[in-house]
C-alpha cells in the first residue's frame, strides 16, 4: 500500500523473514528477486510467500495495516502478485 509508513513497513517485513518464517531467501543480495532492492518490493515477495505458507487464509496478509490482498496484478507498481 502506498500510503504506509517506512519503518512500519519495515517492521512487518522483518517479522515476515524472521518469526513468520517467510522464505525470503530469494530477496537476498545477488539473489534473483533481490531487485529492485527496496523495502515494498521486498515486503511485497516476503508478505506473498507467508500468504501462501499460511494456506491463502483470510487475515494472513494484513500485517498491521501495511498489507492487503489483490485480485489486480500489482506488479507495475510493486514487484510480486500477492
Amino acid at each position: 500500500m502506498d500510503e504506509v509508513d517506512g519503518k512500519m513497513l519495515q517492521t512487518a517485513l522483518d517479522w515476515a523473514c524472521g518469526p513468520g518464517r517467510a522464505n525470503c531467501s530469494e530477496i537476498q543480495p545477488g539473489e534473483t528477486c533481490y531487485q529492485p532492492n527496496n523495502v515494498k518490493n521486498h515486503a511485497s515477495y516476503a508478505f506473498d510467500s507467508y500468504y501462501q505458507k499460511s494456506g491463502r487464509a483470510s487475515g494472513s496478509c494484513d500485517f498491521k495495516g501495511v498489507a492487503m490482498i489483490t485480485t489486480t496484478d500489482p506488479s507495475k507498481y510493486f514487484f510480486l502478485l500477492v
